[in-house]
């Protein structure tokens, strides 16, 4: 199904399947198990590196020198695509959009340590502008002698999207019985058309949910659906696996890259009786989903709950804690030390 197309293997895989057992006894689940894409590797791992893996061979065999992509400040896609970039020798520009800032932290100073040239639209992530920075640029490296690609945002095309199918054929093997629900977040959607498509391949027993970290259901659907047809016609597979049901909720976030308390809550819960991280812009919302429709009845109690955790880690560090806002940090002086030795 896949021998035509072309793969580089930039990605560590395959990816754990960790159980959590304590997560599950909390939800009140019989089985809670992380999909840990968290760990693919490339600049500390994440989704993006699936996805990648497709783009990047196509562009590379084409001669391309140089990849110019969009995101938000914090956009795990434009930090793993740098850093692909560089592993293949790629030159690479980023068009960055968001909240003012002062300070490179998270993914944006890993952007600067890979050496990205960056062009940020403060007050804006709009998709519309964006795209019309990234094609403006373009058309500068062209006029240069430069041949550029323009890389959609969250590399989601329908050629990434083969890295999801791909990653349900991996599942499969990790797996007794395809009767599991599986959760991931879901922005771009190529991660979630991928990962419907290769359900449907490979896993007909499994049901898929997609929260929502910025869009509203309706776009999530249609645009799932458009990348699940185009994908399926590349590896021949039957156009109409993308009428395969799938289920959104967009009812967990607020504004996109905004940090929000339920979030918060889920990424705490998840730390303490884990010691897994998630973020708080995209796995920590879908978790936050997750936790709800457990607590609601939703879920099949029953059936394993599978947790795509796509990455994010380095998002965590865009934020700071002040000293004394945290209670269970005290500060000692050298001389309490020395007082304590007498």
């Amino acid at each position: 199904m896949f021998e035509k197309i072309n793969r580089l293997p930039i990605a560590n895989l395959p990816t754990p399947l960790e159980p959590a057992e304590k997560l599950a006894a909390h939800l009140g689940l019989e089985s809670f198990l992380f999909k840990r894409d968290d760990l693919t590797g490339l600049a500390m791992g994440g989704n993006k590196a699936r996805k990648l893996e497709f783009e990047l061979a196509g562009i590379v065999a084409d001669g391309y020198d140089t990849i110019i992509t969009v995101g938000g400040q914090q956009s795990n896609h434009a930090r793993m695509t740098a850093a692909a970039c560089r592993k293949l020798g790629i030159d690479v520009k980023l068009v960055l959009g968001g909240k003012d800032f002062t300070e490179f932290k998270g993914n944006l100073l890993l952007d600067t340590l890979f050496g990205a040239d960056i062009r940020y639209i403060s007050g804006s992530d709009e998709d519309d502008d964006l795209q019309t920075l990234q094609m403006k640029w373009c058309d500068e490296l062209k006029a240069a002698g430069k041949k550029p690609y323009a890389l959609p945002l969250g590399g989601s095309t329908p050629l990434g999207t083969l890295g999801y199918v791909k990653a349900m054929e991996e599942l499969r093997g990790q797996l007794e019985d395809d009767k599991v629900q599986i959760f991931c977040p879901v922005g771009s959607c190529g991660t979630l058309a991928g990962t419907v498509l290769g359900v449907a391949l490979f896993l007909p027993g499994a049901e898929v949910y997609g929260i929502s970290v910025s869009r509203n259901k309706e776009d999530i659907f249609r645009r799932t659906r458009e990348l699940m047809r185009e994908a399926a016609l590349l590896i021949d597979a039957d156009p109409a696996l993308s009428e395969r049901e799938f289920f959104v909720y967009d009812c967990y976030h607020e504004e996109y890259a905004k940090h929000i308390q339920i979030a918060k809550d889920a990424a705490e819960v998840c730390a303490m009786l884990e010691g897994i991280i998630v973020d708080q812009v995209y796995t920590g919302k879908a978790m936050a989903g997750l936790f709800d429709l457990a607590v609601k009845g939703v879920l099949k109690k029953e059936e394993p709950v599978i947790f795509l955790h796509t990455g994010g880690m380095p998002e965590v560090f865009s934020d700071t804690l002040l000293y004394g806002e945290y209670e269970k940090c005290r500060k000692y002086s050298v001389e309490d030390v020395q007082e304590m030795k007498k």
